[in-house]
C-alpha cells in the first residue's frame, strides 16, 4: 500500500523562479531522504507550471515530511508566488509511482485547489487547470 501526493503549481512571475527553484531542489532532496518515501518525480509543463509526484509508505510519514523544513518554510511563500495551485492525494496498492498521465487524471477527478493570494481567472472560478 502507498500514499501518493501530486501538486501542480503555476508561478505567477519570473521574479519568483530563482527562489522557487532553490526550494524545489531542497524539498525534493528532503523528500528523497525522508523516512517512508517511496519515490519523487518533478516536471515542468507549459509556461511557469511545475508538478511534483511523490509516493509514501502512508499518509502519516508524508505529513511528517510536510511539517519539517525546508518544506514547512516554503509552503506559506507559495501563496504569494503562485496564481494557481492544486493538490490531489490517493492510496494505491502498489508502491510504484504512477505515470504523469494518471496523475493528471487524478488531479482532474479528485484534486482540490490550494489558497493563493493572487489567483488566475481559472483558479478564481474554482476550476483546476492541468495545462
Amino acid at each position: 500500500m502507498a500514499f501518493v501526493s501530486v501538486t501542480r503549481l503555476r508561478i505567477r512571475s519570473l521574479r519568483y523562479i530563482p527562489l522557487f527553484m532553490i526550494y524545489t531542489l531542497k524539498t525534493a532532496l528532503q523528500a528523497k531522504r525522508a523516512p517512508g518515501n517511496l519515490g519523487v518525480r518533478l516536471r515542468k509543463t507549459k509556461g511557469l507550471t511545475f508538478w511534483t509526484l511523490t509516493s509514501w509508505h502512508d499518509q502519516q510519514v508524508m505529513s511528517a515530511y510536510r511539517a519539517t523544513n525546508p518544506h514547512r518554510n516554503v509552503m506559506p511563500k507559495l501563496k504569494l508566488w503562485c496564481d494557481e495551485a492544486s493538490v490531489v492525494n490517493w492510496s494505491q496498492e502498489t508502491s510504484v509511482l504512477p505515470n504523469w498521465d494518471y496523475a493528471v487524471t487524478q488531479m482532474l477527478k479528485s484534486g482540490r485547489l490550494s489558497t493563493v493570494d493572487n489567483p488566475s481567472n481559472v483558479q478564481a472560478s474554482g476550476q483546476i487547470n492541468v495545462t
